[in-house]
Parts: structure tokens; sequence; C-alpha cells
């Protein structure tokens, strides 16, 4: 394999020039530069990557730990692929910008990051994102790394800058958008408390409905999640007939995911109800799988996972550039899909009205 030394020789020049031409850190005037540059082309001479790492501290990589890979979902599944889509999002903004990305699955086991960050750092990245399978907080040790960190999709205690969906937003404007269509009486089945989501999620509703100058009832809201996944339809069925058992039931229901709205729609047509002639549905997530296939389709909220990708690596890209980001989490919003599942309550304009019918 070529040398240095071997390219100097064949062009004539010494070994500090060819040096000089390979890290443009001093000026070569062009007659020179070509001689070297064709020197290395006859000989087949490869730069030295490790070389030039060392002396520019750029070695070009990013780190990204995940448990996406592993943690795929069964194709028979319903469930959606939060963290890989992230992933992929950050994968095309990082090659667009010429680094490469190098991605490491904890294989579901978050004892193995601190054993992970400490393998990228031997490598030298530049930069480490970690992507969550779902919005929470998490408490990794990612500093052993030595080199800026973003987290997508989740937060820790120690003001880690952080890229996370707007959970309260989207539910606020999913819900706004349902009593634009002349709703008042809108039931919410949430999913588990303990997750930061829901929580957000359910003041969301609340800003909604308030916005609306409607009074909070909160006999509307009902957990519908269960640990135990066998007793979780049960759960379901159960949430879902306090709602429709109120002396004034709702006209919508709102899901805590699409998979829990393809749920309910098996459980009302159980019951002889029609979506949305008799009760319209809801979901959140925008997991096209579902919300696309079911009859009638899925009105929902989309989670946005590619912008966090996005905004993840635009983040992590200025701070290996030395800019210092605003330490509140970033927060993105995603987009209400309306289709057929919620029905238009609007009065319609009478088209005879004003005209003469003599």
């Amino acid at each position: 394999m070529a040398t240095i030394y071997d390219v100097a020789r064949e062009a004539g020049v010494s070994a500090k020039t060819v040096s000089r031409v390979l890290n443009s850190d001093a000026p070569v005037n062009a007659k020179t530069r070509e001689r070297v540059m064709r020197a290395m082309d006859a000989l087949g001479y490869v730069p030295s990557q490790a070389a030039r790492m060392m002396r520019s501290n750029q070695s070009g990589l990013v780190g990204l730990i995940t448990g996406a890979i592993s943690g795929s979902p069964d194709p028979t599944e319903a469930s959606g692929l939060p963290d890989l889509y992230i992933v992929q999002a950050i994968q095309k903004m990082m090659a667009a910008s010429g680094k490469i990305l190098m991605i490491a699955d904890t294989g579901g086991d978050s004892g193995k990051v601190p054993t992970l960050a400490r393998a990228f750092a031997q490598h030298r990245v530049e930069g480490l994102v970690y992507v969550a399978d779902y919005h929470r907080e998490v408490t990794i040790d990612l500093s052993i790394a030595g080199c800026p960190v973003v987290l997508a999709n989740c937060f820790d205690a120690k003001g880690t800058k952080a890229i996370l969906p707007d959970d309260r937003a989207c539910q606020a404007a999913l819900v706004a958008r349902i009593l634009e269509s002349g709703h008042r009486r809108i039931g919410f089945l949430t999913l588990d408390p303990a997750m930061a989501a829901v929580n957000l999620r359910v003041e969301g509703y609340r800003d909604a409905i308030g916005a609306a100058g409607l009074a909070d009832d909160p006999r509307l809201v009902v957990t519908a999640h269960d640990q135990s996944q066998e007793l979780a339809s049960d759960t379901l069925t159960r949430a879902l007939d306090r709602l429709l058992e109120l002396e004034t039931p709702p006209s919508v229901i709102c899901c805590g995911n699409d998979e829990m709205a393809m749920r309910v729609y098996g459980i009302l047509r159980t019951r002889g109800l029609r979506v949305p002639e008799d009760i319209s549905v809801a979901g959140f997530d925008n997991h096209r799988p579902i919300a696309e296939m079911l009859y009638p389709p899925l009105t929902t909220v989309e989670l946005p996972y590619q912008e966090m990708g996005r905004r993840a690596a635009d983040t992590l890209m200025g701070m290996i550039a030395g800019e210092t980001p605003d330490p509140r989490p970033t927060l993105v919003s995603g987009p209400v899909v309306w289709r057929a599942s919620v029905t238009d309550m609007t009065p319609k304009h009478n088209l005879n009205q004003g005209r003469n019918t003599q």
C-alpha cells in the first residue's frame, strides 16, 4: 500500500507538501497540487482517515443509540414504529450533510447505553443522538461520549437537549377541529396515566374544551389502559361502557392511539352502533396501516416522528459547529388528519331559504 512518502517521491516534492495538499492547511501552488494529485492517482494512494481525524479532530462520524432495530414489532402486529421513523429521518439528514451515521442497538437493554456511548467515544464521533421508543423520561448517562448529545422522543432530569412531540398541542388541535364540526360532548379514552404524553394530551383536550367556552365534565375522560394484556380488552370495554352509559353520552370518542380506536370500532359494532352515523371516533398517531384501512377511515392527528428526526439532526449539527441550543426541549407538533370517522354536525345552510316558493 502506497504511503505519503511514496507519493512525495513520485511527485518530486517533500512529504510535507503532500500533507499540505491532503489537509489544505497551507498554500500550495496549482501546478504542484496537480502533480501531487496525479501521483496519488497513479499509486492508488488512499489517505489515512485515522491520521486525518487525529489532526483535525473531525471524524465525520455521528453516533446514534436506539432500540428501534431489535424492538421492531412483528409484521402482524398493529403497533407503529416511531423510533425507526426518527432514525430514518436522522440518517437522511446526516447523509445530506456529508456525515456518516453509526447506529448501535440496545437490544432492549438500557444498561448497555454507557458501553455503547464509550464505544462511540473510541471512534471519535462528533455528536451522539439517543432515540427512545416513546415519549418518556430517561436516566441514561451519555456524558462518557465526550461530544454534543441530543435526545429524541425522550428527556432527562439533567436538561440534555431534547426533541419531543408536542402531545398537548396535537390533542388540542384535534379536539378543536372536532368542536368546529359541531360536536359538544367529546369523550376521551386515555392510555396509561403514568406515561408523560398521556397527561399532556389530557391537558390539550381540556385546553380546547375551555377555549370553546364549554364546561369541563371529568366523567368524559376515562382511563382505558391496563398493564395486564390479558385484561386489556375487558378494561377498554368497561371504559367505553362508562361513556356510553352517561345520561348524555358523547357524540364522539377520542382514543389514546389509533390501535385503541380500531378496537373501539369493533366494540361499538357489537353494540349495534355505526361509525360515524351513531357515534364518531378519532384516534391519535396517524398510523396509516390502521387509519387508512379502517372503514370508515379514521380521523386522527399525526405524531411528527420524521420531523422530530430532522430537528434532532439539525440541532446536533449546529452543536457540532459550536452553536449553543436553547436549553428548553424543542416541541414538534403534527397536523390533524381529517377522515370520515367523525361526522359533521354543523347546521347546513338551507338552499331554499329566501327563495320565492310561490
